[in-house]
């Protein structure tokens, strides 16, 4: 393929409730969109960048800007272009996963689609539907809590994620387990709130069952992870900490983690996101597939990716409704607790013109 033109897209989409983790809160999402043509197809990739540099060190208007003046111009200078050559020509500029991502993401797209191959089938995929979970933010009161709780496991939900952070984390959980019983499968998330010198206290949530902790410590605190596994009888998961194969299998080695979460902006793009994958499946470790708040886009590829058969734990894959009351594709809908992986080529979803149009705040051609 050849790179013909490529438009940057900036939506915003109002979440249907705040969400609250332990390093702010949303009220709706700035996305970055990437539609890619080239001679072949046309391709859409999504850009998990939050709007501030919270969550990691990029946000939305610096994705844009390195794609603009650094990334595009890489690419459409390529003599030849596939998925498989994006992360090697961008290989020299240091970082920006989360761009990358989206890049490379647009023209796996327009790749599959050109050839009629779905990219779940070209990821590996095992299975045609995915048990979903669903991640709960904090909370003004352990009564909203549980009122929250209750609404997603009615709706067919068949694993709780609970964001925590000092002060939100032994109670609520305690108070979740109590109302809804011990067969609820429960997890928490702390978004690197904690440090080493709270492993005693993080050890009063073992008594819960939960499946794991996720990512209690700083992300480059990987030795500091190792050293509270041992403290735990709760299973310790990465996600910040893992940017990439490599990081994971050092992770592994040291007893850092016993469980992974894979998110495919954080580590570069589907291609590397698999990677991961085998690097855990080879080492015995299972994972499971996170998520950025994606709109309908990102969401198909988190779909396709979560049905290959190292992610046996359920993803953060929920449904469009779950965030959004109108999504930019037509909306996925659990279904019995899971959602339907794409069958169409590529990512097997389009925007819908209409809905597109009405969230979107800026477009931005870039010269190739």
């Amino acid at each position: 393929m050849k790179l013909t033109g490529v438009e940057l897209r900036r939506i915003e989409m109002p979440l249907v409730a705040p969400f609250r983790t332990s390093f702010g809160t949303q009220t709706a999402r700035d996305i970055l969109l990437v539609r890619v043509e080239t001679d072949e197809a046309v391709g859409w990739g999504e850009c998990g960048a939050l709007a501030d540099p919270l969550y990691s060190p990029e946000y939305v208007d610096g994705a844009a800007d390195v794609l603009r003046r650094f990334f595009v111009p890489a690419l459409a200078a390529a003599d030849h272009l596939d998925a498989t050559a994006v992360g090697r020509v961008l290989a020299p500029f240091k970082g920006h996963r989360m761009a990358k991502a989206a890049l490379e993401m647009a023209v796996l797209d327009a790749e599959l689609r050109a050839q009629g191959r779905p990219l779940a089938r070209e990821l590996g995929a095992v299975r045609d539907r995915v048990p979903c979970g669903v991640s709960v933010g904090i909370m003004g009161s352990v009564g909203e809590l549980l009122d929250t709780v209750g609404g997603y496991l009615d709706a067919g939900y068949v694993r709780i994620k609970l964001k925590i952070q000092p002060g939100w984390d032994v109670e609520p959980v305690r108070a979740v387990r109590e109302r809804f019983g011990d067969d609820v499968l429960l997890q928490v998330d702390a978004n690197t709130a904690y440090t080493l010198a709270d492993a005693r206290h993080l050890a009063r949530l073992d008594p819960f069952g939960l499946l794991l902790i996720e990512q209690p410590l700083d992300e480059e605190d990987v030795l500091g992870h190792a050293e509270l596994a041992k403290r735990l009888a709760t299973p310790v998961c990465l996600d910040e900490s893992i940017v990439s194969a490599k990081s994971a299998a050092d992770a592994i080695a040291l007893g850092a983690c016993q469980v992974v979460n894979i998110k495919p902006g954080r580590v570069g793009g589907y291609l590397e996101a698999r990677r991961v994958h085998d690097v855990c499946a080879a080492n015995g470790v299972p994972v499971w597939c996170g998520g950025m708040l994606e709109s309908g886009l990102g969401r198909a590829a988190n779909v396709a990716l979560a049905a290959l058969p190292g992610f046996t734990l359920p993803g953060d894959t929920s449904a469009s409704d779950r965030y959004y009351r109108t999504d930019i594709i037509e909306p996925f809908v659990l279904s019995g607790g899971h959602l339907d992986v794409p069958a169409g080529p590529g990512i097997g979803v389009d925007p819908v013109p209409e809905l597109l149009a009405e969230v979107t705040t800026a477009t931005e051609r870039v010269a190739c």
